[in-house]
């Protein structure tokens, strides 16, 4: 095994390593090219299978019209539509029908409002799966509609508004991520090493990894998983973000062995035998936790474990060959200018900010662990202004076509006229009984049957209420009791507020299964890295304190500062994960290195090494992902928006506070007892050297190895 680990730092086999690397990359190309076809930004990417309103899609698939979507072209005049409003809305329809897009039904005569401010054109169209052909079909109705200078205010909304404006949303996300995200690395990393010339070596392992990452991708939508645009979109985010942690760890090691070292292969072999185990562990813990997602019921929430864990996974087996190899071929001369010399200061890496930071730490660590709980306490408190009222009406940044035309409906006809549930009820059910025990539920402007076929009798059902908002998400499970009482237990309530609904009750199930079984295996995980008990539950306890108070902090400034209308009901379960997992990383380089310290310096002095050593590297890894997953704020999607504040916030809280401060101190105050049960916390370091005597530098340990 540890041959197979240092392969990338043999003579020879550095340069198989990097020829493996490069026959792969046009192969990657290939694939990763096909990643944005292979995605489905459906609503149905987002549903659980078995959900209810997925049953009334099947349903439906068996009636005339086959499962069919509104596409309503909305016109409004407030002061009332003219005699040329009328001609024109006339003339529109007209072309529309004359050259109808691909699965597009005829628009119907337009229905007027009783105030006369408003007319509708409402027309079904019959998803095929393919974004394109959606995108296709709203971009023919823009083209034809709205023409005339001076005429009413026109929006297309519906289901296929909706839908357009997000697979238009989704097929941005790829291109402004990515783009983002490498810039910003590239001035990270040279900020970082301050070198014209190194940063190309982990900027170019990490590129590559991100294309592998993407052919892969492409490959598990081949092989059935759901992958929409929200998970292609984490992504590259990920990818980055992880690989560059990996990079700036393994490049920390290198460069503090070439100053113990003179061979470049000896001092890259000792790296990866010393840092790679951390790095492997770190990145297991995140691809164990991230694959707890698959028993998730939600599609695009199960769907975004397994790309998610592959990204990781991608990410880790590039920097631990194709970073390595690439370093070894180059040598000391890429550091330049600051090449590391052997034997030069810094050998011990013992001293610095922080070892003082430390040393400050060890000298009171009750009253500092005691006053950083009591700080994210206060920051937890936030969560009372938690709330998951974002839904997808409201869930866009800026102004849209489909949400100011849900408006303007609202303004003259009952809202739920752009998107009516649809109602099912099977052969031998009675069609009047349910029609008129739906009507006379409050919150109901109309019942109407519209179809029959051999799967049942279809009837739209149309909300007082605006159906993608919480009020209308609130009346489906009354309505699907009232449905199933008058028309048997086979009778179906589906539609797009159905399904958000379900979306909805499959997300809070989801936070309850998921999360304790990634705590179950990520203690698990840390249990036989560290081979201990207590260290575990400190760290997995810190983490998850560092959770809440990113949740609450990120409570507030959604409501107080961006104004947001809320959080989506996933946002916790995708902030845990990838906080808890993100989080225990860093804990876990830091912690691997203090338990090396430990066993030739005693539990204090380890830590007091590990912080000094690592603090520099692991701070700024923390930067670097936090940086990684702010780009999603660029994206158009308050969802999103809100995951990358939250752990971008939760990463730069984790870095600096827990830590660099909490853990150290939790750690001081415990001493030996923070490896129980083994036996390091029966006999240390500290017990085998002989003390210092008072004042007296503490010398430097002999090279590791």
């Amino acid at each position: 095994m540890r041959r197979l680990v240092t392969l990338p730092a043999g003579r020879r086999s550095k340069w198989v390593v990097l020829a493996v690397w490069l026959l792969i990359v046009p192969v990657a190309g290939t694939f990763g090219g096909k990643f944005e076809d292979a995605q489905k930004n459906e609503q149905s990417s987002f549903l659980p299978g078995d959900a209810e309103s997925v049953k009334a899609i099947d349903a439906v698939e068996g009636l005339p019209s086959g499962d069919v979507i509104p596409a309503v072209v909305v016109y409004r005049r407030d002061g009332g539509l003219t005699p040329a409003d009328r001609r024109q809305i006339g003339d529109e329809r007209t072309a529309l029908n004359r050259a109808l897009p691909k699965q597009m039904t005829a628009f119907a005569a337009p229905a007027i409002s009783k105030d006369r401010t408003t007319a509708l054109l409402i027309a079904n169209f019959k998803p095929t799966g393919e974004s394109g052909v959606l995108l296709d079909a709203g971009d023919a109705i823009h083209e034809r509609v709205g023409k005339r200078e001076g005429g009413p205010e026109v929006k297309l909304t519906g289901a296929v508004g909706f839908s357009v404006d997000a697979v238009k949303v989704f097929d941005q996300i790829n291109s402004t991520l990515l783009l983002a995200t490498l810039a910003l690395v590239f001035v990270l990393l040279i900020l970082i090493y301050r070198s014209p010339i190194f940063w190309i070596i982990p900027f170019f392992s990490v590129v590559v990894a991100e294309l592998c990452a993407r052919a892969m991708g492409y490959g598990l939508a081949e092989a059935g998983v759901t992958i929409n645009g929200q998970s292609a979109g984490i992504l590259p985010v990920l990818v980055f973000g992880a690989g560059t942690d990996y990079a700036l760890l393994l490049v920390a090691r290198y460069r503090e062995e070439l100053r113990h070292h003179e061979d470049k292969h000896e001092a890259m072999s000792l790296a990866l035998r010393r840092a790679g185990p951390a790095i492997v562990a770190s990145s297991l813990t995140v691809i164990a936790a991230l694959l707890c997602l698959v028993v998730a019921e939600l599609n695009g929430t199960s769907g975004l474990g397994p790309i998610s864990a592959m990204g990781i996974a991608v990410a880790m087996v590039a920097m631990m060959t194709l970073l390595p190899a690439l370093l070894t071929i180059c040598g000391r001369r890429a550091f330049w200018p600051f090449v590391p010399r052997t034997g030069e200061e810094g050998a011990d890496e013992t001293h610095g900010i922080w070892r003082h930071i430390a040393e400050r730490v060890q000298s009171r660590p009750r009253p500092i662990w005691i006053g950083s709980v009591v700080v994210l306490a206060v920051m937890c408190l936030g969560l009372l202004a938690l709330n998951s009222n974002l839904t997808q009406g409201n869930s866009f940044v800026g102004d849209v076509d489909s949400v100011e035309g849900q408006k303007l409906v609202s303004q003259a006809f009952p809202a739920g006229s752009n998107a009516p549930t649809d109602v099912i009820v099977p052969p031998g059910g009675s069609v009047a009984e349910v029609t008129k025990a739906l009507a006379a539920q409050p919150g109901v402007a109309s019942v109407r049957p519209v179809e029959r076929g051999a799967a049942g009798t279809r009837l739209n059902l149309t909300l007082q209420a605006d159906p993608y908002s919480t009020q209308a998400f609130d009346r489906i499970e009354p309505l699907r009791r009232v449905a199933k009482k008058a028309g048997g237990p086979d009778t179906l309530v589906g539609g797009p507020t159905a399904q958000e609904r379900d979306i909805r009750v499959s997300a809070a199930r989801d936070n309850r299964l998921v999360v304790p079984l990634a705590l179950v295996v990520v203690f698990l995980i840390l249990a036989l890295l560290l081979r201990a008990i207590t260290a575990p539950l400190m760290l997995i306890a810190t983490v998850i304190l560092s959770l809440l108070a990113s949740l609450g902090v990120g409570a507030l400034v959604f409501e107080y500062v961006f104004g947001f209308p809320g959080s989506d009901p996933s946002l916790p379960l995708f902030a845990f994960i990838f906080l808890v997992a993100l989080g225990i990383d860093y804990n876990i380089f830091l912690m691997a290195r203090v338990r090396e310290e430990s066993l030739k310096h005693g539990t204090r002095q380890g830590m007091l090494r590990g912080l000094a050593v690592t603090g520099a590297v692991i701070t700024s890894a923390g930067i670097v992902l936090a940086g990684t997953f702010s780009i999603l704020a660029v994206l158009p999607l308050v969802f999103l928006t809100e995951i990358g504040f939250v752990i971008a916030f939760g990463v730069l809280l984790d870095t600096f506070l827990v830590r660099s401060v909490l853990v150290p101190a939790l750690t001081f105050e415990l001493g030996d007892r923070i490896w129980w049960p083994s036996s390091l916390s029966k006999a240390t370091g500290e017990e085998r050297r002989p003390p210092q005597p008072s004042g007296e530098a503490e010398p430097s340990p002999a090279p590791p190895g």
